[in-house]
């Protein structure tokens, strides 16, 4: 599991060892003109385009053999394609699959368990920010080299995602995970609905994507860290997962996060319960990884950055000990398809957050 710890390192070296960033987030048309993840069509050219998540690249399309069938202008020889049967849809989805697949949808619309009640006026529109979101989170999974396996190849240990309202009973939808199974509030695309829950939880803030890497987490513990080896060491770092979820829910809601938590958690929440420090360590990744593959992607080059922060002690962010840390984990991780310098490396550095300083596995 190291190399997925690995992916932030790799990406900021890239300047430095003559790679590029293989997390584009813009791409060029055959005219030229830039591309960026929602479309599907060239702004100055009007060529169809589609995105190919095996190799996370958004392309320009050239008619294939057959109807409906589409070559890459960026890579001819990838194959043929067709796009996903959402593309019309107002789920308005780009991404491709390849056309002897069976399905119609593509591996991101395939998770869709339930959709939202189009025939409410505002639940197409949410739907589309929705499907947006959840795109953006599955092309990142990808990225990192997870699996992603919907529920309908997989039932037991597949993926899927329930986009709902209120019910014909007035009961409100409640977002989280369980089993494989993420519920989102579809309400949570209007943005004013969602900037007011922001404001009465005391959050800093909140969004669609933030709410699918969090459940997400949640989701792949059950897959990583459930019955393996690396169950001992997760309680080691982050806790019992044993406690009472209700009654560590209602503590929090009650009295609150301790008055230290910025010392020790990345979140309030994250000092609610093992799994949901978990969850929020696992989503804060993802941002991170996200921010450096944004900045990678519009040409900022680690050659020019200053650190500026002062959020760790001196002796522990220099050049020296963050080497010494990277030879102890290279020596650790040997054999192992996680690092056993994760738990402590963490440990020392007394921060979860810490994993993505320490952990560089180059």
């Amino acid at each position: 599991m190291y190399r997925f710890f690995e992916q932030l390192s790799s990406r900021i070296a890239a300047p430095f060892i003559g790679e590029s960033s293989r997390n584009s987030r813009v791409w060029h048309c055959r005219c030229g003109q830039s591309l960026f993840f929602r479309n599907s069509q060239c702004l100055a050219c009007s060529a169809a385009l589609g995105y190919q998540p095996e190799q996370s690249r958004l392309s320009s399309l050239q008619p294939g053999p057959q109807t409906d069938t589409w070559l890459l202008d960026a890579d001819p020889e990838a194959g043929v394609f067709r796009r996903c049967a959402n593309l019309d849809s107002p789920a308005a989805c780009n991404w491709l699959l390849p056309a002897n697949d069976h399905d119609a949808l593509c591996i991101a619309c395939s998770l869709n368990h339930t959709i939202p009640d189009l025939s409410i006026a505002e639940n197409p529109e949410r739907w589309c920010k929705v499907e947006t979101a959840k795109r953006r989170l599955i092309a990142q999974l990808f990225s990192l080299g997870l699996q992603v396996i919907p529920k309908t190849v997989n039932e037991e240990t597949g993926l899927a995602f329930d986009f709902i309202g209120i019910d014909l009973e007035g009961k409100l939808p409640t977002t989280g995970h369980a089993n494989g199974l993420i519920t989102l509030d579809v309400k949570e695309a209007d943005d004013a609905h969602r900037e007011q829950v922001r404001v009465q939880m005391h959050e800093p803030y909140r969004t669609l994507l933030g709410h699918f890497r969090h459940e997400v987490g949640h989701y792949y513990w059950d897959r990583l860290i459930a019955n393996s080896q690396w169950l001992e060491p997760f309680r080691g770092l982050f806790g019992d997962e044993r406690a009472s979820y209700a009654q560590s829910l209602e503590r929090h809601y009650q009295q609150g996060a301790p008055p230290d938590w910025q010392q020790h958690y990345v979140s309030a929440y994250a000092t609610m319960h093992p799994w949901e420090d978990w969850a929020e360590t696992w989503a804060h990744y993802l941002h991170m990884m996200d921010a450096v593959d944004t900045a990678l992607g519009f040409g900022m080059s680690a050659r020019k950055w200053t650190s500026i922060t002062s959020h760790f002690h001196p002796a522990r962010s220099t050049t020296r000990s963050i080497l010494a840390a990277r030879r102890s984990c290279r020596s650790s991780m040997r054999g192992s398809s996680w690092p056993a310098c994760s738990t402590s490396c963490l440990g020392a550095w007394g921060s979860r957050i810490s994993i993505h300083s320490c952990c560089h596995h180059r």
